[in-house]
């Protein structure tokens, strides 16, 4: 099979961190460099780096699911997973790593997601802007390797 890779921006949560940075950098300049928001400043940072990206890869062998550069990631064999399907987050389900009723959820943007049921009765839902690219992809990984 050919290898699937995508790479989703996380195009709301930079929307907000571009919001709340300057707001903090103000907030820090103006307290002469204090350590709550100088440690807050350095926290918004690292999150928006964490967690701007999320890379999606399907081979033969497993689903690896990568924050930004990759300092949260996950990957889910494929003789772990008994089905998967397409499906709609609810909006208040939120971004990041999260756990929903369920299972699970690993997003960026958007309310798109692919759900993986895993064989141990355990719900990830991984977030995309290709939910039929991606359950095509784990439909043929899967093919390959229990055929």
């Amino acid at each position: 099979m050919k290898p699937y890779v995508h790479t989703q921006v996380g195009s709301v949560l930079l929307a907000i961190y571009g919001v709340v940075i300057p707001i903090v950098v103000y907030l820090v300049g103006v307290t002469g460099f204090a350590l709550l928001p100088l440690a807050a400043l350095i926290l918004v940072v690292l999150a928006a780096v964490a967690f701007a990206t999320l890379r999606v890869s399907v081979d033969d062998r497993i689903i690896l699911i990568r924050f930004g550069p990759g300092v949260f990631s996950r990957a889910f064999s494929l003789g772990d997973i008994d089905t998967h399907e397409v499906v709609r987050n609810r909006w208040y389900y939120g971004l990041g790593i999260r756990y929903i009723p369920g299972g699970w959820l690993f997003a960026v943007s958007g309310l798109s997601a692919v759900e993986l049921q895993m064989k141990n009765g355990k719900r990830y839902r991984i977030g995309t802007d290709d939910p039929e690219g991606l359950s095509d992809a784990i439909t043929e990984a899967l093919r390959g390797s229990r055929g």
